[in-house]
C-alpha cells in the first residue's frame, strides 16, 4: 500500500534498494530529484535546503535518507549552485553635479571630551515636513523594474512614486508631477532627503525641488543609515510581497499589478503600530484635529 501511495512499483523499490550503494549508479538516481527540486524553487536552495527538500521526497517513498557531502558532490557534479542574493540597487557612482548638506544631522558637543558629534534627526512634528526618497530594484528573469517613491518620515505614506524599467531623470520628474498633483502646495517647506545618487545630483532635479519650494537633502558618502527610514520602507516591502513570491510574476506587467497593489495597501490599509493605524488614517486624523 505505502508502495502505490508513493507512486513507486516493487521492482522499482527493490532494484533502487539493492543498487542504491552501487558505484557506478550511486548519483543518478539523485540526480533528476535534484535538479528538479533546484529549478521548482527558482533556483535559490543552497545544499541544505535541497539536502531537506530531498530527503522529503525519498521518505515519501520509503526510502533512505541522503546527506548533505553526497547532495554537495551531486551538485557540483551536475555544476549547479544558488542563485546569490539580488545586489542591493546603488545609484551613487561618482560625483555627478552638485551635492547638498545633510539637513537632518542634528550637531551636539560633547562638553567631557570638548567634541562635536553629529546625530541623524528624523523626529517630526507633523506631516509634510521631511520626506526620503531613493531607487530600488526587482530583479526578475524578465528584466529589471526600478521603483522610485517619496515617503513622510512622519505619517510614513507614500506620497508619490513612480515604476520604470528604466532608471533615469523622467522617472524622476514623473514621481514630482504625481506628488504636486496629488499634494500640491502642502509639500511647500518640506526637507526631501536622499543619498547622493546621480539623479539627485543632476541640476534638473534640483530645480525641480527649488520650484516646489522644498530643502534638499542628502546622505554623508558611505552612511546608509542616514536615509534609514527610507531604506527600511524597502526592506519591508520586498519581504512582505516580493520575496519567495518571485514566482507569482510572469511578466512585467504582472509584477507592476502587484506593486501597485502592495502600496495602495501599505498606505490604506497596513497597520503602523506606532499609530495603531495605517498611514493614511493617521495622517487624516491629524489633518481632522487640526481643523477642530
Amino acid at each position: 500500500m505505502l508502495l502505490e501511495i508513493a507512486g513507486l512499483s516493487k521492482q522499482s523499490y527493490y532494484y533502487v534498494i539493492k543498487h542504491i550503494d552501487d558505484k557506478d549508479n550511486k548519483d543518478k538516481f539523485y540526480e533528476d530529484f535534484i535538479i528538479k527540486i533546484f529549478n521548482k524553487n527558482y533556483k535559490k536552495y543552497g545544499i541544505p535546503r535541497i539536502t531537506d527538500a530531498l530527503n522529503i521526497e525519498l521518505d515519501k517513498r520509503c526510502l533512505p535518507k541522503i546527506n548533505h557531502k553526497r547532495v554537495e558532490r551531486i551538485m557540483k557534479k551536475l555544476g549547479i549552485q544558488a542563485r546569490p542574493k539580488q545586489r542591493k540597487y546603488i545609484s551613487f557612482k561618482c560625483d555627478f553635479g552638485k551635492k547638498c548638506k545633510n539637513l537632518l544631522l542634528d550637531k551636539n558637543l560633547l562638553e567631557d571630551k570638548n567634541l562635536y558629534v553629529y546625530k541623524r534627526n528624523f523626529e517630526t512634528t507633523g506631516p509634510y515636513q521631511k520626506l526620503g526618497t531613493d531607487v530600488t530594484v526587482f530583479i526578475m528573469p524578465f528584466g529589471k523594474l526600478y521603483l522610485s517613491p517619496i515617503i513622510d518620515f512622519h505619517t510614513r505614506e507614500i506620497l508619490a512614486y513612480n515604476l520604470s524599467e528604466h532608471p533615469d531623470y523622467r522617472q524622476i520628474d514623473k514621481m514630482f508631477n504625481e506628488l504636486e498633483k496629488k499634494h500640491g502646495n502642502k509639500i511647500k517647506g518640506a526637507i526631501l532627503h536622499s543619498d547622493m545618487g546621480w539623479q539627485y545630483q543632476m541640476d534638473k532635479y534640483q530645480d525641480k525641488v527649488k520650484e516646489f519650494e522644498i530643502l534638499q537633502s542628502m546622505s554623508r558618502k558611505g552612511n546608509c543609515l542616514d536615509n534609514s527610514p527610507t531604506e527600511n520602507f524597502f526592506g519591508r516591502m520586498k519581504e512582505e510581497m516580493f520575496y519567495d513570491k518571485e514566482h507569482l510574476h510572469k511578466d512585467m506587467d504582472s509584477l507592476i499589478k502587484a506593486i501597485v497593489k502592495y502600496i495602495e495597501y501599505y498606505n490604506e490599509e497596513r497597520i503602523v503600530n506606532k499609530f495603531h493605524m495605517s498611514p493614511v488614517m493617521y495622517k487624516n486624523k491629524l489633518l481632522e484635529n487640526q481643523m477642530l
